[in-house]
């Protein structure tokens, strides 16, 4: 992982980054400046993580969406601003990312994931790999690419009141095929309350900090479940599937 080399603070970064660094460490913060993060989808999902990896100071994000940002995201990508209507969702991100957090650099991708080589390209020189999608499709292509390139892949999913979260360690535990041998049903505009991509988001960026810091217990091997109905967290045990076409012992 590229987030073993080090990066030296600023004195000014000491200052921001004080409250986290008085949870892991300086090293461990030095670790987060070196590294590079890959967001998929700067929507729902996509935008707390990019806020909350951008304030916490990694040092590199690459943001990948092809959409332009319209009306009816504005209930929960709190990326994106009225004024930001009909601009691609990469910029109004850039822009918002780089005025909370000059000490990161931004990088806007406008491209889809159409296929699996298209994700690897994208996804090569990562440290971390975040699902922030809203379709199977493109997330089982981002999985194959990541377990391709054994490169660590935090997913969420989320509809109405409900979702879920897991991390993907390549042949460390299962990868998303394992866990959803199936693919779920696609819908083209699934209900969603606003709050709900927040909740989960937070928990990604969480997630992949673990992971770049070496601080703290990741989600591998484990699906967490959100009920926002009732407000309940559930944590079940997911294991790799000998059979599974991406990750599976055969391969």
């Amino acid at each position: 992982m590229a987030g073993e080399r080090l990066a030296m603070l600023s004195s000014e970064e000491i200052e921001r980054y004080d409250r986290q660094i008085r949870v892991w460490g300086v090293r461990a913060q030095e670790k987060l400046k070196a590294a590079k993060v890959v967001i998929v989808g700067a929507g729902g999902l996509g935008s707390p993580v990019a806020y909350y990896l951008a304030a916490a100071g990694v040092g590199a994000i690459a943001i990948v969406d092809s959409e332009n940002v319209e009306l009816s995201n504005l209930n929960r990508q709190i990326l994106h601003w009225t004024i930001d209507v009909g601009k691609p969702k990469v910029v109004s991100a850039k822009e918002k990312l780089e005025r909370l957090n000059p000490h990161v650099r931004v990088q806007a991708v406008n491209r889809k994931i159409g296929k699996v080589e298209d994700a690897v390209e994208i996804i090569r020189d990562a440290d971390v790999v975040i699902d922030c999608l809203d379709n199977w499709a493109t997330r089982f292509a981002l999985n194959e690419a990541c377990v391709r390139l054994r490169k660590p892949l935090v997913h969420a999913g989320v509809r109405a009141l409900y979702g879920q979260v897991t991390v993907i360690k390549p042949f460390e535990g299962p990868c998303l095929r394992c866990i959803f041998p199936r693919n779920p049903p696609e819908e083209a505009r699934f209900p969603i309350a606003g709050p709900l991509p927040g909740i989960l988001g937070a928990l990604e960026s969480l997630e992949a900090l673990k992971i770049i810091s070496g601080y703290g217990e990741t989600l591998t091997g484990k699906l967490l479940f959100y009920d926002g109905y009732r407000n309940t967290f559930d944590i079940v045990k997911v294991e790799r599937r000998p059979d599974c076409p991406v990750c599976g012992s055969a391969r």
